[in-house]
């Protein structure tokens, strides 16, 4: 039986050099497991994940994909651990609940997938209500990405993880959630900030992943308005940006990032790709 603390295990490993000997030594392997959402008597997603800050996933899912409208929506979130991976189970309000019965579909979750189980290119992209843009200097863009790596523990023990962080409007790493999942991982923070009572306004995200449609539908539906990834974005992550007025930036490196929306500067995907 896998702990629900349990994030790592040890691995006996043999590590080739050219030049020299096999040695053998010990590694330490991130956890993916089964995690199973059950809302009532419904289990509605099973999610392929890093077994920690489990309630904060399930709030943050249950929010991103509008199976809630807001926290005060659940009024329970159970975690418990079983032969066979984890169940979260989740009491929702009962309006909310008849809501998920109508839309009910299979929704078997791998790692790196977000929208597995879609039955129709309508439920593919969904609305997403426009958001207030936040104004992040550049300068803080940088003083986040230099603060992100000492905040990743489980990625500097196993370099298998993903992190979402929020970042206050000085660059300074508020919350962190990590997963082996990137959308797992943004979930995650999504659930601990509205635990935790924050302004979606005063601050930014930032993910140490590319920024797929899924990754800024997630962010907008939070209420954050500017999203930054160390990687690429994709095009349709551009176009939704534009649309709901979100700052978009990526390939944020040390000393280099990129802008690919701004509604305050109007800069668009065409010339950020020519400034690179």
């Amino acid at each position: 039986m896998t702990s629900v603390d349990k994030t790592t295990v040890d691995v006996e490993v043999a590590v080739h050099h050219n030049e020299s000997a096999t040695q053998y030594q010990h590694d330490d392997i991130a956890v993916e497991i089964p995690v199973a959402l059950v809302y009532n008597t419904i289990s509605h997603a099973v999610m392929m994940a890093t077994p920690a800050d489990l309630a904060d996933f399930a709030l943050g899912f249950s929010l991103t994909e509008d199976i809630v409208d807001n926290a005060e929506q659940v009024s329970h979130i159970h975690v418990q651990s079983n032969s066979n991976g984890i169940s979260v189970r989740l009491m929702i309000a009962d309006e909310k609940f008849d809501a998920l019965r109508e839309r009910r579909r299979s929704l078997v979750g791998r790692t790196g997938c977000g929208l597995c189980g879609v039955e129709s290119l309508k439920q593919a992209i969904r609305p997403i209500k426009p958001v207030q843009s936040v104004q992040v200097a550049d300068d803080v863009i940088q003083t986040a990405l230099n603060n992100i790596k000492q905040y990743q523990q489980l990625q500097q023990l196993t370099g298998a993880t993903h992190a979402a962080a929020w970042c206050d409007l000085e660059g300074n790493i508020v919350l962190t959630r990590e997963d082996v999942g990137r959308h797992n991982a943004l979930d995650k923070l999504i659930g601990a900030h509205v635990k935790a009572g924050l302004s979606p306004h005063d601050g930014f995200v930032l993910v140490t992943s590319r920024a797929s449609y899924e990754m800024v539908q997630k962010t907008a539906s939070a209420g954050f308005g500017c999203l930054v990834a160390v990687s690429a974005p994709t095009s349709l992550a551009i176009e939704q940006a534009q649309h709901v007025g979100l700052k978009l930036v990526g390939f944020a490196r040390s000393g280099r990032h990129v802008i690919y929306h701004d509604p305050f500067t109007q800069y668009d995907h065409e010339k950020a790709h020519r400034a690179m």
